[in-house]
């Protein structure tokens, strides 16, 4: 009588580290004698796998099935069974099979509705079950080693564990903490700008003051960075007191809600029950507060404009100065919540500039100018230029920022500009404002009779300074030792011809590519009254005659720059001096010296004007590396 097979024992997986030993067993009955033959995952017999028991040693996870047959070709297949590896430290070498948690469940924070995951594994021999429980409850079919919750709620929380067992033992896994999280804040609104502008002004030469070195150099940086932040910006050097006013008003024109603007000041400046003055380079001496543009004036103006944001940055003096007189009339600012002011000193103190390589600078805007580019909010940009400026040994117990401000929201000079809803608004400010910037073109000039071409190109570091390059493109046989000369009409002042000042100016420009024959430096150009005209002379010896000849060219440019927001208005002409007057300089009592008195290279030099009655003699003489005392008891 014949007898199937019966497999009475099953071979059990197991959960294992690398090489450990490792015997399957299976137990079957039938007629006779019977067969053993194991096979791997990929079918294929296993070398010496003859017997009812296999031992293997492992370094990855696999998978064995073994075959029981008899003398009759009677046979059956045990259930495929597992050996898993997993390469988790902590097992002892006296481990007997019973199970050893190698992952435990972390806790977590989840948000509302999101799905979360628990993990636990572990070792065994055989391989161990798992069961999930939450707050000590069983949970109905989670009997694997991954818990998958979905839509996390308060009824999802809680404390989860992980029985862990085999027939040897039973172990816990850790318990894991779920927990909602909060809902995530409401992003803040992005604070945004409708338009970005800026007045920077720098006076220097003074007519009747000590004369400045470092606004140049602090505008036109100040300016670039502003620039790099979509600022419009209008840069001025030199202005009489009636060009400030002129200047500010333009300027107020384009302030309207939502706009974020910028008013910069280096010069002279002082301080008189509390307002702050800035000098003009037309003041007398003694001045008065109607001889200098007030800075709470100033910014009562600017907040009738409902501007967005308002910030004066002010690198001058606040020295205190005692005279009889009524005071500027201000009106109380209202409480808008956005204001800035940013001096350089504290009150009753002055501010520096200093010389350091060739560069003047002054020591407020040196560190401002670090700043500026930060995207955080201005007032956190301020108070950084006060800490920097507090270290430097130049200035240390002698110069301290000092910034107040009423802002409610946490507005920075990087804020983006939006220019959707408001486009009209814009164009007009943009047209407004933009021409103060416009450069002429490039032009050529032909000379007929010397065959030369002239090639006439612009450059602006100021809004009022026009900077002229004249270059030979190309000569004849007629001509030899050509030299070019450059004029305007009406001719037009040179702030920067005194000494050191030219060589500054010029490192500003830059290394050009083509190095001009000829260069023309038109400052002031606020006083041009009408057209600019380049006259181009060309100096040449003709190669045949031997001959010293010149021709001559005019090119009438416009009103360039500034220029044309004619911010001066058309004077009568006195026509008995008409034809004597060859320049556009109304101020004929300004004076523009050749050389002043400036500190050493390193050491700081004081921006207080003096107020006292002192003759032009003493005061040229007078020469010092230290800060000047006022004389208040003028």
């Amino acid at each position: 009588m014949r007898t199937e097979v019966f497999i009475l024992q099953q071979p059990m997986s197991v959960c294992v580290p690398p090489n450990h030993e490792v015997t399957l067993r299976v137990q079957a009955i039938g007629s006779g004698a019977l067969k053993y033959q194991w096979f791997d995952k990929h079918q294929t017999e296993v070398a010496g796998g003859t017997d009812p028991e296999l031992t293997v040693t492992l370094q990855r996870s696999g998978k064995y099935i073994c075959r029981v047959s008899d003398l009759h070709y009677n046979y059956q297949f045990t259930e495929w069974v597992k050996v898993r590896i997993l390469d988790e430290p902590g097992v002892s070498h006296t481990w007997r099979g019973e199970p050893h948690i190698v992952i435990h469940p972390i806790s977590q924070r989840v948000k509302p509705g999101e799905t979360f995951t628990l993990k636990c594994k572990a070792l065994g021999k055989p391989a161990p079950a798992y069961q999930w429980y939450r707050n000590g409850l069983i949970l109905p079919k989670q009997t694997t080693e991954t818990l998958r919750i979905e839509n996390a709620s308060a009824d999802t929380v809680g404390s989860y564990l992980c029985a862990v067992s085999n027939i040897l033992e039973e172990r816990w896994s850790e318990a894991a903490e779920i927990e909602i999280a909060p809902p995530d804040p409401k992003p803040e609104p992005t604070l945004m700008a409708t338009d970005k502008v800026a007045l920077l002004i720098g006076n220097l030469n003074y007519s009747n003051h000590p004369g400045l070195m470092a606004p140049t150099m602090d505008v036109h940086e100040l300016a670039n960075l502003l620039q790099q932040l979509g600022f419009r910006v209008v840069s001025l050097l030199d202005l009489t007191l009636q060009e400030m006013h002129a200047a500010i008003d333009k300027f107020l024109q384009l302030l309207d809600r939502g706009v974020y603007a910028v008013f910069y000041y280096a010069g002279h400046g002082y301080e008189l029950s509390g307002r702050n003055y800035l000098v003009a380079i037309d003041a007398p001496r003694p001045y008065r507060t109607e001889n200098c543009v007030c800075v709470q004036k100033l910014m009562h103006s600017m907040q009738n404009r409902k501007a967005q944001l308002n910030v004066i940055l002010l690198d001058t003096c606040r020295k205190w100065y005692k005279q009889k007189g009524p005071l500027s009339d201000i009106k109380p600012s209202a409480p808008l919540g956005n204001t800035v002011y940013g001096y350089a000193t504290s009150e009753d103190a002055e501010a520096f500039e200093v010389q350091n390589g060739g560069k003047s600078t002054g020591i407020f805007t040196k560190y401002l100018n670090k700043h500026v580019l930060k995207p955080e909010r201005v007032t956190r940009v301020l108070e950084q230029v006060s800490v920097d400026l507090g270290k430097d040994p130049l200035v240390r117990g002698r110069q301290v920022v000092e910034v107040r401000h009423t802002l409610t929201e946490p507005r920075a000079l990087t804020d983006p500009v939006r220019t959707s809803g408001h486009t009209m608004e814009l164009r007009r400010r943009d047209a407004c404002w933009k021409q103060a910037n416009v450069l002429p073109c490039r032009r050529s000039l032909d000379f007929l009779y010397c065959g030369v071409k002239v090639e006439l190109s612009f450059s602006a570091l100021f809004s009022n300074v026009l900077v002229v390059f004249a270059t030979v493109k190309n000569s004849s046989a007629l001509d030899h030792d050509c030299i070019l000369k450059l004029e305007s009409e009406p001719k037009m002042q040179d702030i920067f011809s005194c000494s050191g000042r030219s060589e500054e100016m010029d490192s500003l420009l830059g290394n050009s590519a083509e190095t001009p024959d000829c260069t023309l430096r038109l400052c002031c150009l606020q006083r041009l009254q009408g057209s600019l005209v380049i006259k181009v002379t060309v100096h040449y010896t003709h190669t045949q005659t031997k001959e010293h000849l010149t021709e001559s060219k005019e090119l009438d440019i416009g009103r360039p720059l500034i220029a044309s927001c004619k911010m001066n208005p058309m004077r009568p002409v006195d026509r008995r001096q008409e034809s004597r007057v060859h320049t556009v300089d109304h101020m004929s009592n300004i004076r523009y010296p050749h050389h002043q008195n400036h500190p050493r290279p390193g050491r700081p030099y004081t921006r207080k004007a003096e107020n006292r009655l002192q003759s032009s003699a003493k005061s040229s003489s007078t020469s010092s590396n230290e800060p000047e005392e006022n004389d208040e008891n003028d």
